[in-house]
């Protein structure tokens, strides 16, 4: 590959930032980094143009057990000592007479404790033709939940007065479903609850912008040509 070319190195770059590139192919592009001012250029760039949508993600506190095992490898000799695992404390041992008490309780604990919070999905739309208006990239942030979705275009795109931007999501077999209407030129925070099942429930294949009259496609279909698309993975 020619990483001097510059679609290539955002294409890639933006797969990075956005976590989409993974296993051997992620390993490979960040042994090229310290050769490649381009690709680190680009990886730059994106992450400038990513971390806005970061603001859209409630912020999760981790756990104080993470943060005392951050400070134990880091400074161990200042760190408080880990609690004794609980297999080598005797007391444990004595209490075992309680234990189907202690099991019933600690099922009903799981059951009411709310899940971990998930980390939040970039899927990248690129461009589909070459027209100078429509250049660039679409980048749509799902809360982890896939309950709330920030899409936003990296570069203003150019619309007449006549037309607006539709985004929608579609299983790799059947209809696509709006997302509903986003901004030409900044960030479009969606209505919660389009995908009440979560990203892993939803089957969703790929997304995609079409441009469609004011108010959106009339048919619930995409009627107007489509000019960003993006595959997700989870």
């Amino acid at each position: 590959m020619d990483y001097a070319k510059q679609t290539l190195a955002d294409a890639l770059a933006a797969e990075y930032v956005a976590g989409t590139l993974r296993g051997p192919a992620r390993r490979r592009f960040e042994a090229l980094l310290p050769g490649h001012p381009m690709l680190r250029a680009a990886v730059r760039d994106w992450q400038d143009r990513l971390m806005p949508l970061t603001t859209a993600v409630e912020p999760v506190a981790p756990p104080q057990a993470v943060w005392a095992g951050v400070e134990q490898r880091l400074w161990p000799a200042a760190a408080k000592p880990l609690a004794q695992p609980w297999w080598q404390r005797l007391g444990v041992w004595r209490a075992l007479s309680g234990t189907a008490l202690a099991a019933v309780v600690g099922l009903a604990v799981l059951v009411s404790a709310p899940p971990p919070a998930q980390p939040p999905v970039v899927v990248v739309l690129q461009s589909t033709g070459t027209d100078p208006a429509m250049a660039g990239s679409l980048v749509a942030s799902f809360s982890g939940d896939g309950r709330a979705v920030v899409a936003r275009p990296i570069t203003p795109v150019a619309l007449t007065a006549d037309r607006v931007l539709e985004l929608w999501w579609a299983p790799e077999k059947g209809k696509p479903t709006s997302l509903g209407l986003i901004k030409a030129d900044g960030v479009t925070v969606l209505s919660r609850g389009q995908l009440p099942g979560g990203l892993k429930g939803s089957a969703i294949d790929h997304m995609a912008v079409s441009v469609e009259p004011p108010g959106g496609s009339p048919t619930g279909q995409p009627t107007g040509p489509v000019v960003f698309y993006g595959k997700l993975q989870l």
